[in-house]
């Protein structure tokens, strides 16, 4: 992850991006990202979902790499470590969805 938020502020300093990169510009730009990503499922049936062709593939290979470089240089802008809020968001969830209690449900915490 590191290295990868490295390349991007080597990448966004030559090219004098860094002046555009507040956090709600790149709050934003995530956001068109992943509603991009979504574009490419939108009237797919949930079989087809699962078994894109290469073509297609492709198209949605780039829209995640966009969601996450844009992931990436919003948490450097925010000092925050991802693999650590990820992992705390974990614990988080598993307290909150028991799989004793939730396993096999699609309810929300609040409704069992």
């Amino acid at each position: 992850m590191i290295e990868l938020r490295d390349k991007l502020r080597k990448f966004c300093a030559e090219r004098d991006w860094d002046q555009f990169h507040s956090p709600k510009n790149l709050a934003s730009a995530l956001s068109v990202e992943a509603a991009e990503l979504l574009e490419h499922f939108q009237w797919l049936s949930e079989a087809e979902s699962k078994h894109l062709p290469p073509a297609k593939l492709a198209q949605v290979r780039d829209e995640m790499a966009d969601v996450l470089v844009y992931l990436v240089r919003l948490a450097d802008k925010l000092d925050v470590n991802l693999l650590e809020a990820a992992a705390e968001k974990i614990e988080k969830n598993a307290a909150k969805y028991p799989a004793d209690k939730v396993r096999g449900s699609m309810k929300k915490y609040s409704e069992y």
